[in-house]
């Protein structure tokens, strides 16, 4: 924690009040903790052994030290006789990093080994069923799955869910009295089969064991509070009229977020004004032509806007434009282009979007109008991304790497839609932390 100094002037001199110095320590413990909060240091589902996490962990303790550095000195400029002491302020922080990040480790590794010896029953054997099945083994979950079939005369028992996978979880219950002995000692209940395909009796003892003592799953709240992302094929058309959709153009944070990113993207604007002109300076000598790039993009209500960014490919006319997307070693990127992009570079010039109001800091990707025209045609919900301003980072951007085709659009698809559902300043915060964790190592976008 942090030493505070006095400095003698006298006699007169003042002495640090035990109060200020707790004060002091709780300025310091809130940051640390409210940091790790956000990027999922307090969440079971966070998995604190991958090095994605230890970075994250990392940038959020130098935040906390820099929000918690500047209200104490804010706080210590009250009077001229208590100075922070800066060496023990360092200090602590290098000690408390590694320290608290090896304690979560250790914890984590303990969670899995309980982890792995529970499981969750799955009502259905269906289509969902065997989706749910495989989206689950691309996940971090540890917990094992038994399935069973909801259908009032029960199922054979030994029935893969999978057939094509030897190792599938089998069909474990036949009654309803079987698969109330299952759920008593499980993780929980996922009901992965349409509500209206349910007995009624089924139906009813799920109501009573959700309240009573196991927990209940849809497909759509395990997606959410598990891996935070909205399975499309979830979604109704009047599903942004659910309850616990967070976003409203007239809220708060709404306004909020808007001034933040005015006063944000304009001081972005004016510091970074000499990398502007070093990167314009790097792009005309290495392949000539226009230093920006402008195309037409999709913004919020669906309204088309002019989104710029520096220029990392070779000037080519319309009939040789090539693929809708970027490949990894797309030779139509310019030597300094590929730095611009792996860098993320060439994404500040739309800091002067945000600034006019087309685009937010934080939010979805801001697409292409021609690939939003044949995403549309073919991803019934893809409208509902139009329902707040793109963004020039977002929950889509720091959870999937860059898309090149359908299936990585209707990917990315589940992420924005969970930001949609739970817009807050926590989810934005933690898409800053995340964000920057992509920048230092590369990756997403």
């Amino acid at each position: 924690m942090v030493q505070l100094r006095q400095y003698a002037s006298g006699a007169g001199a003042d002495v640090p009040s035990p109060g200020f110095q707790s004060s002091v320590f709780v300025v310091q413990l809130i940051a640390l903790v409210t940091c790790l909060f956000i990027v999922g240091g307090y969440d079971r589902r966070t998995n604190f052994l991958s090095l994605g996490y230890m970075s994250e962990h990392c940038i959020a303790l130098m935040a906390a030290a820099v929000v918690g550095g500047l209200l104490i000195y804010a706080g210590a400029a009250y009077t001229a006789t208590l100075r922070p002491s800066r060496g023990v302020f360092l200090s602590s922080m290098a000690i408390f990093a590694p320290l608290s990040l090896l304690t979560r480790r250790t914890l984590c590794s303990a969670l899995h080994a309980r982890l792995s010896r529970s499981y969750f029953v799955v009502l259905g054997t269906g289509e969902q069923a065997r989706h749910f099945y495989r989206s689950y083994l691309a996940s971090s979950n540890r917990e094992q799955l038994r399935f069973v079939d909801p259908a009032p005369e029960g199922a054979a028992v030994g029935q893969p869910i999978d057939a094509a996978d030897p190792a599938a979880p089998q069909i474990e219950a036949e009654s309803l009295a079987q698969l109330a002995a299952l759920a008593a000692d499980s993780s929980g209940v996922i009901v992965a089969e349409s509500a209206h395909l349910l007995p009624a009796d089924l139906m009813d003892w799920l109501t009573r064991v959700h309240f009573e003592e196991t927990p209940v799953y849809t497909l759509e709240t395990f997606y959410e509070r598990h891996w935070r992302r909205v399975p499309v094929f979830a979604i109704d058309p009047i599903w942004p009229l659910h309850v616990g959709n967070q976003l409203t153009s007239t809220s708060p944070y709404s306004h909020a977020k808007r001034l933040f990113d005015v006063l944000a993207a304009g001081l972005g604007l004016l510091v970074l004004a000499p990398v502007f002109l070093v990167i314009s300076a790097c792009i005309a000598v290495d392949s000539g032509g226009p230093v920006f790039f402008r195309q037409a993009r999709v913004g919020r209500d669906r309204r088309p806007f002019p989104l710029c960014k520096f220029r990392t490919m070779y000037v080519r006319p319309p009939s040789e434009e090539g693929s809708l997307y970027t490949a990894a070693k797309d030779p139509r990127i310019t030597r300094v282009g590929v730095w611009l992009r792996k860098l993320r570079l060439d994404e500040l010039p739309q800091l002067w979007n945000v600034v006019k109001g087309d685009m937010s800091l934080i939010g979805p990707r801001a697409e292409w109008d021609r690939l939003v025209d044949n995403y549309e045609r073919t991803i019934s919900c893809y409208h509902f991304r139009h329902l707040v301003k793109p963004g020039i980072t977002g929950w889509a951007q720091v959870n999937y790497p860059y898309g090149a085709s359908l299936e990585d659009a209707m990917q990315k698809l589940k992420y924005d839609l969970y930001y949609i559902r739970y817009y807050s300043l926590r989810l934005d915060a933690m898409i800053v932390l995340k964000t920057l964790h992509i920048m230092l190592w590369g990756k997403g976008q």
